[in-house]
């Protein structure tokens, strides 16, 4: 009896996922059959074919994108199948010192004409319009027809039932439809997989401009840190040495005429310069901490983890070492993430677990916090994404408003 009401489900469901699915595939269709039972409807006059031809064909080029994108979302929510887009973005329209927009491609007079223009220039130049394109011309005649099976039994055996002398038929196209409900939907993912998907040469694209983005973040990541270095030696460390370097070269003239003062003088001179050595080693610390160089990125957080006000919880089964680079990434991440949880989140505890699989090395960390942490543009969130991606990193964020927030950095990597 179980298997029985599960299979009656499993073709209810899938009779009402075809019916979707015909209805999406043969909407452009639908628009040709509309466009030409007008040109009949017009017949007599020779030219009468041009009107319904340029309405349909502006239809088919509106309707391509909205098609596949429902294609998407359907086969996404039924199968859990998502398929890139792989559309390209409109870049921000801004105001040049001249009064005119740049939108990227061309300048104009006001924005709103900046934006038509780029809107018009993305259709037509993007490859992944054509790519719409050919799918709406190929989805009826594959993911329609096989869809089409199962309403088209349903009407069949709907017209033989109601005549006596066609009552076979009407079963012939009954046992059809059930037959076919549970299946005939299934055709959209792979279909859809197939020429849905950006092409190789749109991920190429894709991949350099995301390499290209990262490129200047790294680079603008690096004129900051190489400021704040110099601002700090500039504000601290160097301003101590040249007072340092006043008060010793007062005490040497007054070594002879006053000692107690020269005395005095070289007694602010040490403390002047242990302040001096103190700060140094703290921007040392902050540029690369020395324990990360010599000891590797899990003694170097346990150490973070101990400094931290946080009563926090070091987990690692990260033995081997990892790349340079990547280990300074993580550590600076988990120490800015420990940060925020003291700073905006007031917690009190915070938990870091890291780890190693055959894909990458995979950090958690983790607080007692108030939560609602958001990543704006701009903030410290954005900028660890942007510093992990540069790895081809992923960072995932999990703040509800209440609390806990925990965040899950991944790095593909190999140990050394």
């Amino acid at each position: 009896m179980k298997p029985l009401v599960s299979w009656v489900t499993s073709a209810c469901v899938g009779f009402a996922r075809a019916c979707v699915v015909v209805a999406v595939a043969m909407l452009v269709p639908a628009v040709w059959a509309a466009a030409v039972a007008l040109w009949i409807w017009w017949g007599g006059n020779p030219w009468s074919w041009i009107g319904p031809f340029v309405w349909a064909s502006i239809g088919t080029v509106a309707l391509s994108r909205p098609v596949c994108r429902m294609v998407r979302s359907l086969v996404a929510k039924w199968t859990g199948t998502v398929i890139p887009a792989g559309y390209r973005e409109a870049t921000p329209v801004t105001q040049m010192s001249t009064g005119y927009w740049w939108n990227g491609f061309s300048y104009s007079r006001t924005s709103k004409d900046a934006r038509r223009e780029q809107r018009l220039r993305l259709c037509w130049s993007d490859p992944a319009t054509w790519r719409d394109l050919r799918f709406t011309a190929i989805v009826p005649i594959t993911i329609g027809v096989i869809a089409a099976i199962p309403p088209a039994g349903a009407a069949a055996a709907v017209l033989g039932f109601s005549r006596p002398e066609s009552a076979q038929a009407g079963a012939v196209g009954l046992v059809v439809a059930l037959a076919t409900a549970p299946y005939a939907w299934r055709s959209a993912a792979p279909v859809a997989v197939r020429f849905l998907r950006p092409s190789s040469a749109m991920a190429l694209a894709d991949r350099v401009d995301e390499l290209t983005a990262q490129r200047a973040d790294t680079t603008i990541a690096q004129a900051a840190e190489i400021r704040r270095i110099e601002r700090d030696l500039h504000d601290g460390a160097q301003a101590r040495l040249v007072m340092l370097g006043l008060s010793l070269a007062t005490a040497e003239k007054l070594m002879e005429t006053d000692p107690d003062q020269a005395k005095a003088l070289m007694r602010e001179a040490r403390v002047g310069a242990a302040t001096s050595l103190t700060e140094l080693r703290e921007l040392v610390h902050g540029i690369n901490p020395p324990v990360l160089n010599d000891r590797g990125l899990v003694d170097a957080v346990r150490t973070l983890a101990m400094d931290s006000p946080l009563e926090t919880s070091v987990s690692a089964d990260v033995q081997p070492r990892l790349e340079p680079p990547i280990e300074s990434a993580l550590y600076f991440g988990i120490a800015e993430l420990l940060t925020n949880a003291v700073k905006h989140a007031h917690a009190t505890r915070g938990r870091i677990a890291i780890a190693q699989d055959d894909t990458g090395i995979v950090v958690e960390v983790e607080d007692n916090g108030r939560g609602g942490a958001d990543e704006r543009a701009g903030g410290g969130l954005a900028g660890l994404r942007r510093r992990i991606a540069v790895f081809d990193g992923t960072l995932e964020i999990t703040s509800p408003a209440g609390g806990p927030t925990q965040v899950r950095m991944m790095v593909p990597c190999a140990s050394l």
